[in-house]
């Protein structure tokens, strides 16, 4: 199963480049609800526009399903994550290893820290 990190999300649908090759592949994609709210802190904060979509919107779209993981294992995963001080990072990275699964991310730190078993680099 793969993860996308809220990057991921947007350039896929956005159809960028850099995620074609996840569009293409035959595995399950999901979404975290932390890339939901972090969507929106950026969309409030006016970092980013979502073109004709609100955050709702994209959560039902048919490429992607969105994970619920259980709030208590989920955050409990992320107080063991103390390498970053970005909440979202911290949400997404303890996401993909409690359900162990791969992050889709092209984010240097977390493919680092996370390493293969739990990134794909984009």
């Amino acid at each position: 199963m793969i993860l996308l990190d809220t990057n991921a999300l947007i350039w896929i649908d956005q159809g960028d480049k850099r995620t074609r090759s996840l569009a293409k592949q035959r595995r399950r994609l999901y979404i975290s609800p932390a890339s939901l709210l972090e969507l929106q802190f950026l969309s409030e904060a006016r970092r980013i526009r979502l073109e004709d979509r609100d955050i709702n919107a994209l959560a039902d779209d048919d490429r992607w399903m969105l994970d619920d993981p259980p709030a208590a294992a989920w955050f409990a995963t992320a107080m063991h994550l103390g390498w970053t001080r970005d909440p979202f990072d911290r949400l997404l990275a303890a996401h993909a290893q409690f359900r162990d699964w791969k992050l889709a991310t092209a984010d240097r730190a977390l493919l680092d820290r996370l390493g293969a078993r739990y990134s794909l680099e984009l």
